[in-house]
């Protein structure tokens, strides 16, 4: 029911070209009571895109449009196994839902394009990682931001154990996952002493490693482009890191079995090697922002920055999260119509500079408010 959120599914969004566009956002909830009210508030909200649509739109396109919207309220299955927050967009046969793992602002909007920025700000590495866990059963994958880590099924082709990478070509079928120390298992596992059943297992483990470094590349590291820890006993971060060729690897990880830590543990000591790396980035956008005003190559101005996003001179963008401009942007020209939130086809001017930023190849994010370098809710650095 759900769709996967990458950053080549924000680019297919900011693409299209309907002539309608529902965006919902709201938070939800994980577990029973509060979870109960997930569905109504989800109603309530489809309210409101119901009474913008009718401003423009017959009663037969309005229910057309917000059939699917209807149906997804009275899937009780789908709000039993909701996340943190959720996004729904909607058009003319178009439909997408998306289970995030941090709440959401609760939005209701239609207009002329989606409404992207949650999406964006959601998607933003420096926030969020991925982990790898090689152990005593094989690997294990969780995927998270500093306030939840979730476990989550491997994709199809990436091999679970040694036995399922290796097959035939495993030296021996007792050399499995467990024969080798466990990939995270106990050290009197291991084979010890020169050559022989040693040297086999070695080798045995490498060609595992290799094949789970190609799978994790291709079927996770690409399509999300997130940092990537690696959580396992010293000696298999030395033989995986000796074959890995994912540049998303972090240079650090955790030399630990991850069977001995618990979902919050774990959660908690990669936030510990990955928060640097978030505050570092946070604090060189900043900078560069100031360095670009220094010399006249940056603006906090909209009316400005917006011209300058439809020509291309946009490099970087920062936005304000939770800061809401209404109006109109034409992306052809840069002219901003100042209008309010509540009139037909208006969106966040701010969400859709973003879009356009990102549409001419520059790079947008969406930032806190404490975080940002003006207070206009944007900071811009032009490339010339």
């Amino acid at each position: 029911m759900t769709d996967k959120l990458t950053a080549a599914t924000l680019q297919e969004i900011s693409l299209l070209d309907l002539p309608v566009c529902l965006s919902l956002y709201q938070p939800t909830h994980r577990k029973s009571p509060d979870n109960q009210q997930d569905p109504i508030r989800f109603r309530n909200l489809v309210k409101s895109l119901e009474t913008s649509l009718r401003e423009e739109h017959s009663a037969a396109e309005t229910k057309a449009l917000l059939e699917p919207f209807v149906a997804l309220a009275q899937d009780q299955n789908f709000w039993n196994h909701a996340l943190d927050g959720l996004a729904v967009l909607g058009g003319p046969s178009y439909f997408r839902v998306f289970r995030l793992q941090r709440s959401a602002p609760e939005l209701a909007i239609v207009a002329g394009t989606f409404h992207s920025k949650p999406l964006r700000h959601y998607l933003q590495s420096a926030e969020r990682f991925q982990v790898l866990g090689l152990s005593r059963g094989g690997l294990r994958f969780f995927e998270g931001n500093r306030d939840t880590l979730d476990e989550i099924t491997p994709e199809t082709g990436v091999p679970q154990t040694m036995s399922a990478a290796l097959g035939d070509e495993l030296t021996e079928p007792r050399h499995t996952v467990a024969s080798y120390g466990g990939v995270g298992g106990s050290q009197g596992a291991m084979h010890h002493g020169h050559g022989g059943k040693k040297d086999e297992v070695d080798h045995d483990a490498e060609r595992f490693f290799r094949a789970v470094d190609r799978a994790v590349l291709e079927h996770h590291s690409r399509p999300s482009e997130l940092p990537l820890i690696l959580v396992a006993l010293p000696e298999h971060h030395a033989i995986f890191r000796k074959v890995s060729h994912n540049p998303l690897l972090m240079e650090e990880g955790l030399t630990v079995n991850p069977e001995s830590l618990s979902l919050d543990e774990l959660r908690e000591r990669v936030w510990k090697l990955v928060e640097p790396q978030h505050q570092a980035r946070q604090v060189a956008m900043a900078e560069a922002y100031t360095d670009a005003m220094s010399v006249g190559l940056g603006s906090y101005d909209l009316a400005q920055v917006a011209e300058a996003a439809a020509s291309g001179r946009v490099a970087t963008l920062l936005i304000e999260s939770g800061r809401q401009i209404p109006g109109r942007l034409d992306f052809t020209t840069g002219a901003i119509d100042i209008a309010d939130l509540s009139s037909p086809q208006v969106d966040d001017m701010l969400d859709d500079l973003g879009q356009l930023v990102g549409k001419m190849g520059g790079e947008v994010w969406v930032m806190r408010a404490d975080l940002m370098p003006t207070t206009s809710g944007l900071a811009a650095t032009y490339r010339h």
